[in-house]
């Protein structure tokens, strides 16, 4: 098969590595791709968000599966144009991408399903935003209604927290549009795990689930990133809790969304929160998680190239996901500076020697070669530095030595990933 993946992030190496062991695969296209990806696939400079190129090139190159990584895409309606042009995506409708393009209709939605989610409220007027977090208290969470790279969200613990971030969002526009309307919600008290459903529109297969750390700092200190690490399974969620999150968020979302004459065909990603009194939904995102995508395709045993058919082809009632019993962790290494300003252009060494590492393998997420051929920084997360174990010790152990052996002094790390299930 001819398959274009958009996208050139950690997520899209993590995808691209995994369809290229696929038996079912002719020739994988990338667009736009990064350093990483060119080794095990053929990158084009296309924009992720450019629509009209994207289906021009699958038109032209007579591709048969277009796979979506970011966001974005999907929300301008990149699905919508291939389907026009008789290709075959890999991602929601335009339609369907608002659970993830707008919070607010996630909660729409939920609530109509029976969804166990927060308690919540949406805002237009920034005044009555600072009144009703002055009734409700904190901690309290304020939320930007549409996309914002995964940095739209404060966990208020004060007042003065929560009315900052509503003045940031919606008055100084910290996220642009994105902060025309906001959610405000209870803080949801508990673990948080990701956990990902392939879906046909009317069948959902679980996947797995994965543990990401938000924060930029060790101990779950500093602003909120997109995801420092990530390692699965994630102890706290059983099978038990599993089974509830498909009977109760899961299903039920996906019968609301065909129901709404909106079918969910792709990745569906929940955000959860596990507290007392049982698993809550926190939102949906509608693509594979970065940096959970990682860990999750390193545990994978299926061909995801076949998976990725049976959603889109209606058939996963038919279909099955085989996943190794051993667990995974990537530890994400960032440009010294992100989440805030950070330079661009350093050189970074020793992906050889870190390759060397049993059960190691490093993901690309913000590189490119210059003109000498060195390997550069071009954004704030940079490389994904996972690895594989029997247990999540092991895995641990091995990801970390692996991270030891880049030589890149203008990168950092967090050094306690996995420290909830390992400590």
């Amino acid at each position: 098969m001819q398959v274009l993946l958009v996208g050139g992030g950690g997520r899209e190496h993590a995808l691209a590595w995994a369809l290229s062991g696929s038996g079912l695969l002719g020739k994988l296209w990338v667009a736009p791709g990064n350093a990483g990806i060119a080794e095990i696939a053929e990158c084009v400079a296309i924009g992720a968000e450019d629509v009209a190129g994207l289906v021009a090139f699958a038109q032209a190159q007579a591709v048969d599966l277009v796979v979506v990584g970011p966001e974005a895409p999907l929300t301008l309606g990149l699905a919508d144009a291939c389907a026009a042009a008789g290709i075959r995506c890999f991602g929601p409708s335009a339609a369907a991408a608002k659970l993830e393009g707008s919070k607010a209709f996630t909660r729409e939605v939920t609530t109509a399903a029976g969804v166990p989610g927060a308690e919540w409220a949406r805002f237009t007027d920034a005044e009555e935003a600072r009144a009703y977090v002055r009734r409700k208290g904190a901690p309290i969470v304020v939320k930007a209604d549409g996309l914002a790279a995964g940095k739209g969200v404060v966990v208020a613990a004060t007042l003065a927290e929560a009315e900052q971030a509503i003045t940031e969002i919606m008055e100084e526009r910290v996220h642009g549009a994105a902060g025309a309307e906001i959610l405000i919600e209870e803080c949801l008290m508990g673990q948080e795990v990701s956990f990902f459903a392939l879906c046909d529109g009317t069948t959902a297969l679980p996947m797995a689930a994965a543990q990401d750390h938000k924060r930029v700092g060790d101990g779950d200190t500093g602003p909120n990133t997109g995801g420092m690490g990530a390692y699965s399974p994630p102890p706290a969620f059983t099978p038990e809790i599993e089974a509830q999150v498909m009977d109760r968020i899961i299903r039920p979302t996906l019968a609301e969304m065909a129901k709404r004459g909106t079918p969910f065909r792709g990745v569906l990603f929940a955000g959860l929160m596990l507290t007392e009194s049982g698993p809550r939904l926190i939102e949906f995102n509608v693509r594979f998680g970065d940096p959970e995508c990682q860990v999750l395709m390193l545990r994978l045993q299926s061909d995801l190239l076949a998976a990725l058919l049976a959603a889109c082809d209606g058939e996963l009632d038919r279909f099955a996901l085989r996943w190794s019993e051993e667990a995974a962790m990537v530890v994400v290494m960032a440009a010294k500076g992100y989440p805030g300003a950070y330079q661009k252009g350093s050189v970074i060494e020793g992906l050889e020697r870190a390759a060397q590492v049993p059960g190691a393998q490093v993901f690309h997420a913000g590189t490119a070669r210059d003109a000498h051929g060195s390997l550069v920084a071009t954004g704030g997360r940079v490389l994904g530095v996972a690895a594989s174990g029997a247990t999540l010790a092991e895995a641990r152990g091995a990801a970390y030595a692996a991270v030891d052996a880049v030589n890149w002094p203008e990168g950092f790390c967090r050094r306690d990933i996995g420290w909830r299930a390992l400590n």
